[in-house]
């Protein structure tokens, strides 16, 4: 999650920088994730992007990270982008140089944080224009529509790709991610929301509540990937519903 600029996060990217990243894995067929990190004083803190391949070989790009060009090659392959989503107002530093290096590619964020972002990049629309029956974006209730939402239902199985609404921050790097992930409650123990979400987002708990109760109810899902920690696969609904449950739902 990214802070006010100027305060603990680099000021938006102008230009492609790569950073610390990961290879990319395969989850699902034509589901794509990596994590990467920031650069923050005394450690690094991970940051997650998600690519969802779509129909008409193209692809969605979910809390853009730039890549080294091996990595960008694996993208470009399995579709062009034709979809940058900024999944929250926090998840900006990196949509300019994307669009610069896309230009044909929308720009799509949840209602709530269109000024936000707009403060960077002109933003295309705020809805499911992805045009893909296999994929569908939410706005996330009860947080003034700034985060997003995203259900992909590929080989049987559904995977579920959120935000700053859950962290599962596991393994920090260094004294400052560490201290960060912990005090702000990035899930260092245990998939949680963390506290400064709590604190800036949320308007409506039991509405937020309630849409972890609805996903908890997915019969098929199998994965949560989340912008900030590692994919969490034990027991997802079960998960959910401890959240959900953290809510009063």
């Amino acid at each position: 999650m990214q802070t006010k600029r100027g305060c603990c996060m680099p000021r938006f990217h102008e230009t492609w920088q790569v950073e610390p990243h990961g290879r990319l894995e395969t989850v699902a067929d034509g589901l794509l994730t990596v994590s990467g990190e920031i650069q923050m004083p005394l450690g690094h803190f991970p940051r997650r992007m998600t690519v969802i391949g779509l129909v008409g070989d193209r692809t969605a790009i979910w809390s853009c990270i730039p890549l080294a060009e091996p990595e960008m090659q694996e993208i470009e392959a399995l579709g062009d982008p034709a979809f940058l989503i900024v999944p929250g107002p926090g998840h900006r530093l990196d949509i300019k140089p994307w669009k610069l290096r896309y230009p044909r590619a929308k720009i799509v964020c949840p209602p709530g944080a269109r000024e936000a972002v707009e403060k960077v990049i002109k933003v295309d629309s705020t809805a499911n224009i992805f045009d893909d029956p296999s994929v569908r974006m939410e706005t996330v209730p009860g947080v003034a529509e700034k985060e997003a939402a995203l259900l992909v239902r590929r080989d049987g199985s559904t995977t579920l790709v959120v935000n700053d609404i859950l962290a599962n921050v596991r393994h920090p790097h260094g004294i400052g991610a560490h201290i960060m992930a912990r005090v702000l409650g990035f899930g260092v123990d245990r998939p949680s929301m963390p506290r400064v979400g709590r604190w800036f987002f949320v308007k409506d708990g039991k509405a937020l509540g309630a849409a972890f109760r609805k996903w908890s109810d997915e019969p098929d899902l199998e994965r949560i990937i989340v912008s900030h920690g590692d994919v969490i696969t034990d027991k997802p609904r079960k998960v959910l519903g401890r959240v959900a449950q953290d809510f009063g739902a």
